[in-house]
């Protein structure tokens, strides 16, 4: 194949920054607060990606992190390599700024450190100047914690990346450049004796990839949009990141947010004009197919999505949405996911769940199914399969108080702030969306069928073929993260150990 077609990571892989080392090229994304965090992803011609790990084992501090906390957490990294290391900054909106680093990128990656404290510190990029031996420090504000929004902060920094040697100047204000406004997510770069600051303002569903230069780190800074939507369908074209292959060609990989499907990745041919700025996409619009970058060719790749957990084990494409604690999954000598059900007061949302493993909702219709079995005697236990957003819906099998194992559907509808309890005693408390019938062994199979829109049809399998379930779900996002596919297991509260589910056969099939 002579082309590619954007996007070339269609599923919500957040905020992303690229870098090449050698023939290699390595992304990372946002991962808010789903554990394992900072996303590890490979490739060697830009359009073909592998999940190869994580940078983040857990989050910190832990006991912030042990109920999820969907949108917060690790907020727009930038990747980089320097002293034969990869070095990963991040901004947690509550926390402050965070820096990890390893010799190799599968690590060993080094605990956070806490490089800057503060609300509201988010979007941060280093930049080591050959030229000087000095290093620097630029990042954004989020004004829901810090009440300062549309500019950027730089900083000098040690250049052993442990602390920032001043206490921060402005070098770009928003508020002066005439239409712009939510200035973020910075990347700094040094090219033909320019500081470079890629940034994009305009927010996440209508804005636009902007440029800016100056001589010194410090500015003053000229500005330029080189990238915006223009006559075609790519809502917002912004935040993302500058590669040049090792024979001299540049490429931009940037995001669209695309509701329930959360920000997919389109990479953007790149190239330096005559006046010394860069030109991104087709003179400033994006593309949606494009010659592939000239790199060697690769068979096709993608990060995974199926997985029939061998010995127990789930693959890499797994987050929880918290910290983890020990006893949630159990290994074992067959195939099959085992989870615990976790006694939780929270049972019946799921959004509060932090033992829901994750991973993201496919950016084209599929057919999700897995098998499942409810190993639990205990009254109330349930698992299943799920849709997780700011509403979800789940289908799966529950323990009723005559012992008997029933097929379940449910449902709750997106929370509203500050809205009443409901009739069901919590605001977005589930409810029933089909009628229970009889799970004969406690097993079925369930499927979800994901159509255009991330609408979602539930079905499911006990012995006598797939049945429809319930009403069409609109799966939805929170607010910075899309929609996901979710695999549970729990129970009420009470005493002692409350059984088991296993799940097989987990897959995604693109319809």
């Amino acid at each position: 194949m002579t082309t590619y077609t954007n996007p070339i990571l269609d599923a919500d892989w957040s905020d992303p920054d690229v870098l090449r080392v050698g023939d290699d090229f390595y992304l990372t994304a946002s991962s808010f607060g789903r554990v394992p965090g900072l996303p590890l992803l490979h490739s060697r011609d830009l359009v073909n990606w592998t999940l190869v790990g994580h940078a983040l084992d857990r989050l910190e501090p832990a006991a912030e992190f042990r109920t999820p906390r969907h949108d917060c957490g690790v907020w727009a990294p930038s990747l980089r390599h320097h002293a034969d290391r990869f070095w990963i900054f991040w901004g947690d909106p509550d926390q402050g700024i965070f820096q990890i680093n390893a010799p190799a990128i599968r690590g060993p990656w080094s605990r956070p450190h806490l490089l800057k404290a503060g609300k509201g510190l988010i979007d941060p990029c280093p930049l080591w100047d050959e030229e000087t031996g000095e290093a620097y420090l630029v990042h954004a504000w989020a004004k829901s914690r810090s009440g300062i929004k549309n500019r950027l902060t730089g900083h000098r920094m040690d250049p052993d990346g442990t602390e920032l040697l001043d206490e921060g100047k402005v070098v770009v204000d928003g508020d002066r450049i005439p239409g712009w406004f939510t200035l973020e997510g910075p990347k700094l770069y040094r090219h033909d004796g320019w500081f470079w600051i890629f940034a994009p303002a305009g927010g996440v569903e209508t804005g636009w990839q902007g440029a800016f230069r100056s001589r010194g780190f410090f500015g003053p800074y000229e500005e330029r949009i080189v990238l915006e939507q223009k006559d075609t369908d790519v809502n917002g074209p912004h935040q993302g990141g500058w590669v040049r292959t090792r024979s001299g060609e540049d490429w931009f990989v940037h995001f669209q947010q695309r509701g329930a499907y959360g920000r997919v990745v389109h990479l953007q041919p790149m190239r330096w004009g005559a006046d010394g700025w860069p030109v991104l996409g087709a003179d400033g619009a994006p593309v949606t197919v494009h010659r592939r970058p000239a790199l060697p060719p690769q068979p096709p790749a993608a990060p995974a999505t199926d997985d029939h957990f061998p010995g127990g084990r789930h693959g890499r494409q797994w987050q929880w949405t918290a910290n983890p604690r020990e006893g949630w999954s159990t290994q074992h000598s067959a195939d099959g996911l085992r989870l615990t059900c976790v006694r939780s007061a929270d049972a019946h949302d799921l959004r509060r769940l932090p033992n829901v493993l994750t991973q993201r909702l496919p950016g084209r219709p599929a057919t999700v199914e897995v098998g499942l079995r409810l190993d639990s005697d205990e009254p109330g236990a349930r698992a299943g399969l799920a849709v997780l957003g700011d509403a979800f819906g789940w289908i799966g099998l529950q323990r009723g108080s005559d012992g008997s194992v029933h097929l379940v559907h449910r449902f709750a509808e997106p929370v509203a702030m500050g809205a009443p309890p409901t009739p069901f005693g919590q605001w977005g408390s589930e409810r029933d969306a089909g009628h229970p019938r009889p799970a004969p062994e406690g097993r079925a199979r369930l499927r979800i069928e994901i159509t255009p829109g991330a609408r979602c049809r539930f079905l499911y399998d006990v012995g006598d073929g797939w049945t429809p379930s319930g009403p069409v779900f609109a799966a939805t996002p929170w607010r910075w993260v899309g929609a996901l596919l979710g695999l549970f297991a729990l129970a009420p509260t009470g005493q002692g150990h409350a059984g088991a589910a296993t799940f097989t056969h987990f897959t995604v099939t693109p319809s």
